[in-house]
């Protein structure tokens, strides 16, 4: 059940076509327990559903393949141990395609076949047999090439993209797809999307399960949705095992789902999906999205403003210092460089100062600069991230109010900036975090209060909003103080999120004591 030219003898491309026959696909050699099982043709194929979203219908099945029934082979993962063992990679994985491919003609099941080929198999195949020799077969064997997708596998193996590429091009004129499996696992490429353009890619089971409560998958399968668009590519969930990720899935709007849920891998394709898939996946109610479970502004500061200020070096005198204040009047510090790098900061007041005192010109007006500066400034890379700042305002040391930072990018000088640009810069960056989650209740905020309205009216969900506040609450913070005033908002928090059903209501903070909910519970 494998081809001639790939087995365990020297691979010697054949001269002549051979005529379409099982025999000559047929593995004879070797005496494992692989080698064995594959000349006596004892792997047999199993299907699993791929489950069109929208429709609620069987779109596909894929092939998968098992050794014999309580054999120390029938697991998939120890046949694959096996062929690497006994150094049986290519012959194994095309006695698999081959089982494959005539229990799905003998099954003459409606819908595509999914058929799981490494990329260095399928340019070799191509290569040995030629493309009339695998039309052929598929002849043969009762498959139509309109009803295969060929779904790449161990992307990391791929060393000659613009091959395969040729390869991949050619099959497509003869009616054949082409899926990328398990993207995201960590062997694939996203060159490989971008060269092959597959009419399908599957998203790895590990950003799939749990996405309901995991705001980090559903950020990166959102990502991923978003290149699908670019390349007008289909993409199958991998690993829904719960209805509430497939809710989740179904709502982002994937195209297809595959996993458990909908049926486990059997010699006997499915034909419909169960009746409680079908429901969820026709009902009106959405799904609630996970959201993140504290605020991290870690964003960049990309609006720090700061000051291209003209700087002086440890040489500067303090008499061309203060000439530099006089020329200057609206700088309130002078960086001090070295080679480009902020090594101290001068403060306009201090310096000013000192300098006007009885004598000091005369004794120090050529002395260095140094001898008025503060030599550990507050320096602040461009890219600092805001937590990092968040520190700095919290710090012991609050010499940054009076003599400002100083700005560098890459450890090199570009501006001064205040203490009170400091200050409003973060506040904005925290504000904006907190849109999206409130600070003191982790609770989502006004946007992802909105989207989820939105979401519910355009799905026509039926829903029921309630808005809370505390009354008389400025009163309370005003005798019992702050602490009291957000222990008393997280309080009512917890009392809110006890009374909603994570999965189908949303429970957002607006902001203060204010609260909103949205249920979809019946009750």
């Amino acid at each position: 059940m494998f081809p001639s030219f790939l087995s365990g003898s020297a691979l010697v491309p054949d001269l002549e076509p051979e005529r379409p026959s099982e025999k000559n696909w047929m593995f004879t050699g070797g005496q494992g327990p692989l080698a064995m099982l594959l000349q006596d043709q004892r792997l047999h194929a199993v299907f699993q559903p791929i489950v069109g979203l929208d429709t609620a219908s069987v779109y596909a099945h894929e092939a998968l393949i098992r050794g014999p029934v309580e054999s120390s082979l029938q697991n998939p993962d120890t046949l694959l141990v096996a062929a690497a063992a006994e150094n049986l990679g290519y012959e194994f994985e095309m006695a698999c395609i081959l089982t494959q491919l005539r229990a799905w003609g003998q099954l003459k099941a409606a819908g595509r076949l999914f058929l799981n080929i490494s990329a260095a198999v399928l340019m070799e195949l191509v290569l040995r047999r030629g493309m009339s020799g695998l039309l052929g077969q598929l002849r043969l064997l009762g498959v139509l090439p309109r009803t295969i997708v060929l779904e790449i596998t161990e992307h990391e193996r791929v060393s000659d993209m613009d091959r395969l590429a040729q390869v991949v091009q050619d099959l497509r004129s003869k009616g054949f797809s082409l899926a990328l499996d398990d993207f995201g696992d960590g062997r694939s490429s996203l060159r490989l999307w971008s060269q092959l353009r597959p009419e399908i890619v599957k998203i790895d089971k590990y950003f799939i399960q749990n996405i309901s409560e995991n705001a980090d998958k559903l950020k990166t399968v959102r990502a991923l949705i978003q290149i699908a668009e670019i390349f007008d590519t289909a993409l199958v969930a991998e690993g829904i095992e719960n209805p509430q990720d497939l809710k989740v899935i179904r709502d982002l709007g994937l195209t297809f789902g595959q996993g458990y849920y909908f049926g486990r891998p059997d010699a006997k394709p499915l034909q419909s999906i169960g009746a409680a898939a079908a429901i969820l996946l026709g009902e009106r109610d959405i799904a609630v999205y996970p959201q993140v479970s504290k605020v991290a502004p870690t964003g960049q500061l990309s609006q720090l403003v700061f000051l291209n200020a003209p700087t002086a070096t440890v040489k500067t005198t303090n008499d061309e210092v203060a000439t530099l204040f006089l020329a200057h009047p609206e700088l309130h510090a002078v960086a001090v460089l070295q080679e480009d790098r902020p090594v101290a900061i001068i403060n306009r007041l201090h310096f000013l100062n000192e300098y006007a005192k009885l004598y000091y010109r005369d004794l120090s007006g050529r002395k260095s600069c140094l001898l008025n500066a503060n030599m550990h400034p507050r320096v602040i890379e461009k890219s600092h991230r805001v937590d990092e700042l968040v520190g700095i305002l919290t710090s012991e040391d609050q010499r940054y109010l009076t003599d400002g930072f100083i700005v560098t990018d890459n450890g090199r000088y570009v501006g001064l900036g205040t203490g009170d640009q400091l200050v409003r810069s973060v506040t904005e960056t925290r504000i904006e975090a907190a849109r999206h989650a409130n600070p003191l209740t982790f609770l989502p905020g006004n946007i992802p209060i909105s989207q989820h309205i939105e979401r519910l009216l355009k799905k026509q969900s039926r829903f029921a909003a309630c808005y809370a506040d505390l009354n008389n609450f400025k009163p309370f913070n005003d005798c019992y103080g702050y602490w009291r005033g957000d222990e008393m908002i997280r309080l009512l928090a917890q009392i809110a999120k006890k009374h909603c059903d994570s999965q189908r209501d949303f429970l957002g903070h607006v902001g203060g004591d204010d609260f909103i909910m949205l249920f979809q519970s019946e009750d």
